[in-house]
Parts: C-alpha cells; sequence; structure tokens
C-alpha cells in the first residue's frame, strides 16, 4: 500500500500530482516498525490521566506530521512531532488530544487558547516571540537547519547554488511559516514573486501542474514530496542561527506550562532520543530506507 500525505486524498491522487511514498519491498509492516518501537519505549497509557494536554497539529509535513491512511482517528497523525507531544504529554502526566489544523491555525489556536501547544515543526521568529511563549528547541535533522528550493525536473536547470536572479518566477511558500520569512527576505528582492499556500501539499500540487515555480521547504520535507515530477534543486537558503531547529508554541498567560514543558523538553535532549526518532519517521514516511539508515525489519539498530 502506498502512503499518501495529504488529507485530499482522492483529488491529489486524481492529479498524480504530490509525493506519494514509494512501497517498500520488506513490506509494509517494517515501514512503521521502528516508528512503533520509539512510541511503546515512552509507555504511554494515557488512561492513568485525568487532565488534557490539547495540541495543534498540521499533519502536511511529513516526516513531521503526516497521516498513515491506513490508521483512524489519532492513530492516522504519525511523525515526530506526534512522538514527542507523546512524550511530552507523558512527562506532564496529562492525555494527549491531537487536534488536526492547518499550519495558521495552529497558531491561532494557542493564540486563543482552544490548544495548550502548536506542534507543528516552528522555528523561532521575531513576529512568533511577540504573540507567543517559546519554548526551548528540539532537534529534528535537517527540517530547520537547511531550507531548499523544490522545483520540477523540467525547471531544475533554473535554480542553481547561488542563483541570484528571480525574476519573473513564482516561488510559492506555506502561509505563516519561515519558508515564506525566507522567500520574502531573500527571493523576492532579486524579482521573485511570493505565492502563499495554507497547505503544502496544495502547494506540491500548484508545483506539479506548473502554476508556481519552485516551492520553498525544509530540506527533510522535500525529500517527502519528491517524486516522478518534484526534484530537490540545487538552490539553498540562507538560514541564521536563530532560525535553526524546532520549537513548540504556547499561549502567552502559560509560563507554567512553559517551565514543564522545556523540562520534557530537556529530558529528551539529555538522553539522546530525537535522532532515533527522526530516523524511524524517515522510515514511515519512506524518505529513507531501512537499509540507508541501518534498521532491519522489526525496526532495531542494526550495530556493528
Amino acid at each position: 500500500m502506498k502512503k499518501i500525505i495529504a488529507l485530499a486524498l482522492v483529488v491529489l491522487m486524481a492529479l498524480s500530482t504530490v509525493a506519494m511514498f514509494a512501497s517498500c519491498d520488506k513490506g509494509e509492516d517494517s515501514l512503521s516498525a521502528a516508528y512503533d518501537k520509539a512510541m511503546a519505549a515512552i509507555d504511554y497509557d494515557a488512561s492513568k490521566y485525568t487532565d488534557t494536554l490539547v495540541v495543534a497539529i498540521s499533519p502536511d509535513f511529513a516526516p513531521m506530521e503526516f497521516y498513515d491512511t491506513a490508521k483512524s482517528g489519532d492513530d492516522a497523525i504519525v511523525g515526530f512531532d506526534v512522538i514527542l507531544a507523546t512524550y511530552v504529554a507523558k512527562e506532564l502526566g496529562m492525555k494527549l488530544k491531537l487536534d488536526p489544523m492547518s499550519f495558521d491555525a495552529c497558531m491561532a489556536a494557542v493564540a486563543s487558547g482552544n490548544a495548550d501547544l502548536a506542534i507543528s515543526g516552528f522555528s523561532w521568529t521575531a513576529e512568533r516571540a511577540e504573540t507567543f511563549l517559546i519554548s526551548d528547541y528540539y532537534v529534528a535533522g535537517e527540517n530547520e537547519t537547511e531550507q531548499i528550493l523544490i522545483t520540477t525536473k523540467a525547471k531544475a536547470a533554473e535554480f542553481t547554488e547561488g542563483k541570484t536572479d528571480f525574476t519573473g518566477l513564482k516561488i510559492g511558500a506555506q502561509g505563516g511559516s519561515l519558508q515564506q520569512l525566507l522567500v520574502e527576505e531573500q527571493l523576492v528582492p532579486q524579482g521573485a514573486t511570493l505565492e502563499l499556500f495554507g497547505n503544502i501539499n496544495d502547494a506540491a500540487v500548484a508545483l506539479s501542474t506548473g502554476d508556481i515555480d519552485a516551492l520553498a521547504v525544509a530540506y527533510g520535507n522535500g525529500e517527502a514530496l519528491v517524486n516522478d515530477t518534484i526534484v530537490l534543486s540545487d538552490y539553498y537558503f540562507e538560514v541564521e542561527e536563530k532560525y535553526k531547529n524546532n520549537v513548540i508554541l504556547l499561549n502567552k498567560d502559560d509560563a507554567e506550562l512553559l517551565e514543564k514543558v522545556n523540562a520534557a523538553l530537556a529530558k529528551a535532549m539529555a538522553a539522546d532520543l530525537y535522532d532515533g526518532w527522526y530516523e524511524a519517521c524517515q522510515i514511515y514516511a519512506e524518505v529513507k530506507t531501512l537499509d540507508e539508515l541501518g534498521y532491519d525489519d522489526e525496526g532495531n539498530k542494526i550495530t556493528e
């Protein structure tokens, strides 16, 4: 079975434009094995807890958060940030409730108090720092450290390393994202036109159909979107240190909750959990293979 990282499943299949996760010769079950082990290791039993932690999440950003269409309910939302949210809920002693919504709606939900946390591949920005309490950072592979343009095979030659002239080119980005900021700061002054999208998968459709010329994404997400039409370009954004790595957004009035969240993040960092979580999600999203990352079919890391 192929996994599709979109909510609009039927539309995207018909258009054949958004990346489909290729079938794995080792079997469907092996794709989620490392992920399942990571979740099991948290040993989280929601029935033990009374209070609920509502986490806003935008599941269009593999391998950070995406849908496994073979599952249902909260279980269908998988990815690095889901493991992280589960871990944080366990450390806080709370029931986890994932509330899927668009990326910009995640921020609105926290600002209005309708969600306790927004965990969806967010990075620090000055605007977010004015609006939210922001957690300490957590590390999720290349998702914030490397920002790239993806494009089509037909236009790949137009987006080379060090390109300085973007006159007449339409560059897509998700509204409210770090990528929007980078395009505005680095490409619009060089002639590009910015096109905003609420959903990454909609943007990938627009790229495949030629409505935009390139799409700004985090590197890991770009790998997940690659297909027969879409490719990674050679153009990387310059990313300041302050924008690197991911953070959790909280309401300005939740200082006590922020302290607890930061303690959970510090514990995960000290236990060196992030790399294993990210690799498990790369396999699950079929961004990387079991062999590439050194896992067996049961999701065990192979060590020499």
